[in-house]
């Protein structure tokens, strides 16, 4: 099993792909935990390649992530299922506040060691509008017409727990209405 998991920040990527992790036994890149070094710097974008491509590689995987630099075609083709997180602003807002609670001033178990985490304006703006623009909404959109057989799209969290509940299939009658 092959799963991509994309959507908005705070919307419970990292989460559900720990969760389907240790349902099926296998790999999961976060694609925070290897974009960044500690103290929030960028790592080089050659390695980060070189490290997702070694993910690809592999007979199953869970990535969890959008960074459309880091093989984003490649990950959606090769993938068996497309997870789309596509939780309302508050919601993300609300999720990633309990995060930050939770987490404060430790490094989360998904993202690179010595990136604490935070709860800033740039961060919030980024889940409230920034993340949500129209270029980012088309690209979902494009996803969502390239892959209609092998996308989930989850809108609620009610969405979310169905799924948790029965074998992870894709299937949507009409994926398109999410957008």
């Amino acid at each position: 099993m092959k799963i991509a998991i994309i959507g908005y920040s705070g919307s419970g990527k990292s989460t559900l792909a720990r969760k389907l992790g240790n349902y099926y036994n296998c790999n999961v890149l976060h694609l925070d935990s290897i974009h960044f070094a500690p103290n929030w710097e960028e790592r080089k974008y050659d390695d980060l390649i070189d490290d997702v491509s070694s993910m690809l590689e592999k007979r199953t995987w869970i990535i969890e992530g959008n960074y459309k630099k880091l093989l984003y075609q490649e990950r959606l083709a090769d993938a068996d299922e497309i997870i789309f997180f596509d939780f309302n602003r508050f919601n993300c807002l609300w999720s990633a506040f309990k995060r930050y609670c939770k987490f404060r001033g430790k490094t989360r178990p998904d993202m690179a060691n010595g990136c604490p985490e935070k709860l800033d304006f740039e961060f919030i703006s980024w889940i409230l509008k920034d993340g949500r623009s129209d270029k980012q909404k088309s690209n979902y959109k494009q996803v969502i017409e390239n892959y209609p057989q092998k996308i989930k799209i989850l809108k609620h969290q009610r969405d979310l727990d169905q799924y948790l509940k029965e074998p992870p299939v894709a299937s949507n009658t009409d994926p398109l209405k999410s957008l």
